[in-house]
């Protein structure tokens, strides 16, 4: 049943001068292959609240009970955007990613919009300043390589895409605030916390920016007449986009809601995202699936609350894991279980096989090293050269040191002697030995060598 990515997400060429935007939209719609009794969709609110999943929603009243019975009636769908404004979403990005395959899991239909037209204008929300402008190109550059990651995720989740395609393609600016601009008031928009913060910033707030919650809710709009959307996903920071698309649609006479997701935060209090350049990025060219479970392997004790939002564990089994964490601490079995499970999400069993390789290598594992690929080597030491060497009979420590030009010429041929070099997690301290197959090179003929504490070379050795 299910289509490749490349036959179902159908791309415009870019448009004249006087398109709307050069860049079209990606609409991923995901429909669901479980089909779940009505007491599964209604439980799924309460099941997401438990989790801390959702924190809001709108509007509250009508949402605390219209929304569950919508939910119960039967499948529904749900929506959510990311802005392509980098090449790779980041695990601040993950938990809406998680919160749409919720909804999926339980027969609901989800959608992920990948909005080139709303990453060309710059979303304010939580911003001191305009973001840095975004061209056409690079826009729809982005767009596809993060096409590929959510591919990636929802595959490994299951899902299945279907056919989409832009809104925005054939719109000029006049019709479009013709239509659509009637129906938003100045003094609601002008009201919304993103926008006066930025009013009373040394900055200000440019034309482009304001108009960022006129797209979202259109968005919301058409996906509402088109798929019959009546929920929308969203950060906490995005509540005002939500409601501008409530309000817009509401006119029409139909009832729509908006979910929204917290945000996750450092240990510091910061949002993770590029912004605050300490993103952790789920494409596997920015951080390695190494990366990306030590990076939640190493959560402090108090964030072992993340198996809830960001694993499809039972809550039992949960709350049975954190037990075990606070018996035993250092076992961090918790952590391990949350690491596993994201890496596997993010990157499927193969990323995961290939972190835990990772990390027997990263403690100093012989057999993991010589397990290791290529690019699984150049992917654990990012910054470490990476060298193809002839290997001639004869080839010493030393030699083997200077190719690459770990010790320079001179005094500090010493180093060697003094133990500063290690091969393959050994020590070696003759300069003059020569390399031996098994020990120096191992089977698949790689070497790791390292110089201090911290100067590590990669060397491929090429048979003569």
């Amino acid at each position: 049943m299910a289509a490749s990515i490349a036959s179902i997400c159908r791309y415009a060429s870019r448009r004249g001068c006087c398109s709307l935007l050069g860049r079209v939209n990606i609409c991923l719609t995901l429909k669901s292959k479980f089909h779940c009794s009505s007491s599964a969709h209604s439980g799924l609110l309460l099941s997401l609240h438990k989790r801390g999943i959702l924190k809001d929603s709108f509007p509250e009243n009508a949402a605390q009970d219209q929304l569950a019975r919508l939910l119960q009636s039967g499948a529904q769908t749900v929506y959510c955007g990311f802005d392509p404004t980098a090449d790779s979403l980041h695990v601040g990005n993950l938990l809406a990613v998680i919160g749409l395959l919720h909804f999926r899991s339980v027969g609901h239909h989800v959608i992920a919009v990948l909005g080139g037209a709303t990453a060309q204008i710059g979303d304010p929300s939580g911003k001191s300043s305009e973001r840095e402008r975004l061209s056409a190109d690079v826009a729809e550059a982005n767009t596809h390589s993060i096409r590929e990651s959510v591919h990636r995720i929802f595959t490994n989740h299951e899902l299945h895409f279907h056919d989409s395609s832009s809104w925005y393609k054939n719109r000029d600016v006049v019709g479009f605030l013709s239509e659509a601009g009637r129906h938003f008031r100045m003094g609601t928009m002008l009201s919304r916390h993103s926008v006066q913060s930025r009013l009373k910033s040394a900055e200000g707030m440019s034309l482009t920016e304001f108009t960022y919650q006129v797209f979202q809710a259109y968005d919301f709009y058409h996906l509402n007449q088109v798929y019959g959307c009546k929920i929308q996903l969203g950060g906490t920071d995005q509540l005002g986009n939500l409601m501008s698309g409530h309000e817009y649609i509401h006119v029409s006479g139909e009832e729509v809601y908006g979910l929204t997701i917290p945000l996750v935060t450092s240990t510091v209090g910061d949002k993770l995202g590029k912004t605050a350049g300490n993103a952790v990025w789920l494409n596997r060219d920015k951080t390695s699936p190494f990366e990306l479970y030590q990076f939640f392997l190493r959560q402090p004790d108090a964030s072992v609350e993340y198996l809830k939002l960001f694993t499809f564990l039972p809550l039992a089994e949960v709350e049975k894991l954190m037990e075990q964490q606070r018996e035993d601490p250092s076992k961090r079995l918790a952590h391990k279980r949350l690491a596993a499970e994201v890496t596997k999400l993010v990157h499927g069993k193969e990323g995961l096989e290939s972190a835990k390789c990772t990390s027997a290598l990263y403690n100093s594992s012989v057999q993991a090293l010589e397990e290791m690929s290529d690019e699984e080597l150049k992917e654990l030491f990012r910054e470490a050269p990476f060298h193809e060497l002839l290997l001639e009979p004869g080839t010493t420590v030393i030699d083997a040191c200077r190719k690459v030009s770990a010790i320079p010429e001179g005094p500090r041929y010493q180093m060697v002697s003094d133990g500063a070099v290690w091969i393959n997690h050994k020590r070696t301290d003759n300069p003059e030995q020569v390399l031996i197959p098994k020990l120096h090179i191992l089977s698949n003929g790689l070497t790791l060598l390292r110089v201090g504490k911290r100067n590590f070379y990669i060397i491929k050795w090429l048979s003569l």
